[in-house]
């Protein structure tokens, strides 16, 4: 991820799309009402007081951070440098280069808006130039390309260049529409109302988005976790943050002129439907199953939220270019019913899968842990039953003991965090006693959490499936299982989210109960692991390793500039157990590096990952409509046959070739609708390959208690022992 990405993912702000209100018409701004105001300049003097005071990476405010915090105002106003001249830019290192630092000590950021000012100058004059140039007649036989990945490119060092790249933006656009059957006047309308609607949302940004942009371009100089939130993003993070969810269920981020699915969340309508996928890009939004698709192509991300949005219950129709699928097309237009998103959805499961061995059936217990939560409000009422992941395992535990189980998988797959308490202890239930986790502030002091329950729940062989969207809390669980030696970790190296974030309410920290000074997320700590290394930046790095095609730095927080690196303090006092099982890890590795060579599965999911690391990588597009309408065939075909030999290896039957009007994820609704008996439950291929590591960890027909340790672990215990007795009286 670049530089770029991430600010405008943070300019633009993570959150769900929820229930709300439609959008209200805002009134423009006018230039001269973009200044800094008393609340901006107050909550300016509590940032840089947090900032330099409580945040866990210790950063002087100088003119070296001045010069990083410059430039990532600039990439956040024009990230593909479509607008700034050289020039311009030129202009404003000569004057703020070594000033911000200053600005922002002395609460005077009024150089800060004229430099938006400027942006906004040049962005009207370079929508003025496209919409002259969409009445220019088109050649598309001529053999030339548009690079729309521009955030590396240098900026413009004339008019003229300025007006190349958008004679072939605007060429790519037309071509675009015409590739999706569009005439010439409704292209031509389409694009007219883009444009427009671009100058239009920019000419709104008030004196409040400014200043979250550039408090923003600040924050990330520092750590990419740090962020401030307006008063209306703060709003939007307070809904996001409830447990009651209404909407599609999905997370999205700006990822250039697109909306980008980041996250599906489990069990909402998004995740039910099968039609929206992760990585699938959102540039169309409708209302009703019949009502019009507007082009957001562009638009704010929290304005394609708002247009998202909706009462439950009804539909919202989007336009989308799937994950895999370059910003050439084709697009697919799916339609989702909003809903609740219950915390039902999101709650443990469980399941059996049996493995069949020469001499019999494997039973591998299977307990899916989708988040990390624990209902607050009934526990500080006393409830009883109040929900939470360690009290629901515990019931599934119980139930698949019952089912004379020979082995346990966790999956932690898409598990992004949550409750800390909740995964020390879930981590409890298969450990005797002792440290989960380390916590360093940004003091450098350190606290355990621990469980303290010396009962176990469950003793045999454990395995721990994870994903790359692993994280937090996730890693934590993970890393401890690793580090007590409990278990084995399967699947693919964490994302590495190993710090700890506060939100503070910088209206309470002023002394007012109300006010518009809005919120910062800051890091105050950071995550260690019993061993004494760090979840960050690394993340948990399986004993075995499943295969993906993403390069390692594509995703997690190696994808994050300024993330804080991997680090390593004492070991905790603990005493590995080392279940007997994990010595039979290499054979286990030989036997799943050979079995996945002609794993027709597995070779399908390393396909489909590559289609979406070359859409990633893909920087130009040709303007040759030949070309175009050729490549979209070819990947129309490619991601059909994908989509069939997954379906077939899945235990589901193949899809017929579908014709222009219809996506494949379509026709797998109107395959299952039209067929007298349903598809079987399809087969989970990575989860079914974690069962069959975890059988070829277990003896055939017995299940080996978890205390038995090898010669070759004893020397690793015999470590920690001694440190223990070493530091004894520092940790206890």
């Amino acid at each position: 991820m670049t530089n770029r990405t991430l600010i405008k993912i943070l300019a633009g702000f993570l959150l769900f799309v929820q229930t709300a209100a439609a959008p209200s018409l805002v009134k423009l701004v006018e230039e001269d009402e973009l200044l800094p105001s008393a609340a901006h300049a107050r909550a300016t003097e509590l940032i840089t007081y947090i900032l330099g005071t409580f945040h866990y990476k210790k950063t002087r405010l100088d003119d070296e951070l001045s010069a990083q915090i410059l430039d990532r105002y600039l990439e956040s106003l024009d990230p593909g440098r479509y607008y700034f001249l050289a020039t311009d830019v030129e202009q404003f290192h000569a004057a703020h280069q070594h000033q911000i630092d200053d600005y922002l000590n002395n609460k005077r950021l009024t150089p800060v808006y004229e430099v938006f000012i400027q942006y906004r100058k040049r962005l009207s004059e370079r929508i003025a130039h496209a919409i002259k140039l969409l009445d220019e007649p088109q050649d598309f036989s001529i053999d030339e390309t548009f690079e729309f990945d521009r955030g590396e490119a240098a900026w413009a060092s004339s008019r003229a260049v300025l007006d190349e790249l958008w004679r072939k933006r605007v060429k790519n656009d037309i071509l675009s529409l015409r590739l999706s059957d569009k005439d010439a006047d409704a292209t031509n309308e389409t694009l007219l109302k883009r444009y427009q609607g671009l100058e239009r949302r920019t000419k709104q940004l008030d004196g409040d988005d400014v200043f979250q942009l550039f408090i923003n371009a600040y924050t990330t100089s520092i750590e990419p976790h740090t962020t401030y939130f307006s008063p209306r993003t703060s709003e939007n993070f307070k809904i996001r943050m409830s447990l009651s969810l209404e909407g599609i269920g999905a997370v999205l981020q700006s990822d250039d002129q697109f909306t980008l699915v980041r996250e599906i969340v489990t069990g909402g309508p998004a995740d039910k439907s099968d039609k929206l996928k992760a990585d699938d890009r959102i540039i169309g939004v409708g209302q009703d199953e019949h009502g019009e698709v507007l082009d957001v192509i562009g638009w704010r991300l929290d304005d394609v939220v708002d247009l998202i949005r909706g009462p439950k219950d009804s539909v919202v129709r989007l336009e989308i270019l799937p994950k895999g699928v370059g910003p050439e097309g084709p697009s697919e237009i799916i339609d989702i019913t909003r809903n609740k998103i219950e915390l039902e959805e999101q709650a443990v499961q469980s399941s059996v899968i049996e493995v069949p061995r020469e001499l019999g059936i494997i039973r591998i217990g299977v307990i899916t842990i989708p988040t990390f939560y624990l209902d607050f409000e009934g526990r500080s009422r006393g409830d009883k039953n109040y929900r939470s992941t360690t009290r629901d395992a515990r019931k599934m535990l119980a139930e698949l003991k019952n089912e004379h189980i020979d082995g346990l998988i966790v999956d932690l797959r898409s598990n992004g965090g949550g409750s800390l308490s909740e995964a020390t202890e879930l981590t409890g239930l298969f450990i005797e006693k002792g440290p989960i986790v380390q916590v360093r502030n940004s003091k450098g002091e350190i606290q355990f959490e621990r469980d303290r329950d010396p009962a176990i729940e469950y003793a045999g062989p454990l395995a721990v499936l994870v994903d790359r969207a692993s994280a937090s809390a996730s890693e934590i669980f993970a890393g401890a299982i690793q580090d007590y030696r409990r278990g084995v970790i399967v699947g693919e190296p964490t994302f590495g989210k190993g710090t700890v974030q506060n939100l503070i309410d910088l209206n309470r920290n002023a002394g007012i109960n109300r006010g518009r000074l809005g919120q910062l997320k800051a890091t105050i700590a950071q995550f260690f692991r019993v061993s004494g290394a760090s979840t960050q930046h690394r993340g948990i790095i399986p004993d075995i390793k499943f295969p993906t095609a993403l390069r390692a730095d594509d995703h997690g927080e190696r994808a994050l500039d300024n993330a804080l690196p991997w680090d390593q303090i004492a070991p905790a006092n603990f005493v590995p157990v080392a279940a007997t099982f994990r010595a039979e890890l290499p054979y286990a590795i030989a036997q799943h590096k050979a079995r996945i060579k002609n794993n027709d599965g597995f070779q399908v999911l390393l396909e489909e990952t590559r289609l979406v690391q070359e859409a990633r990588d893909k920087t130009e597009v040709s303007l040759v409509e030949e070309k175009r309408r050729s490549e979209q065939k070819r990947t129309r075909t490619a991601n059909h046959e994908l989509q069939n030999r997954l379906r077939v290896v899945r235990g589901l039957k193949p899809l017929a070739t579908p014709d222009r009007e219809l996506s494949d994820r379509e026709a797998t609704v109107a395959t299952a609708a039209n067929e007298d008996e349903q598809d079987p439950e399809p087969l989970d291929i990575v989860l079914n390959e974690a069962a069959t590591v975890l059988s070829d960890l277990i003896k055939p027909n017995k299940v080996l208690e978890a205390s038995t340790i090898r010669d070759k672990d004893s020397v690793h215990i015999h470590r920690y022992r001694t440190n223990r007795l070493k530091s004894v009286l520092q940790t206890y």
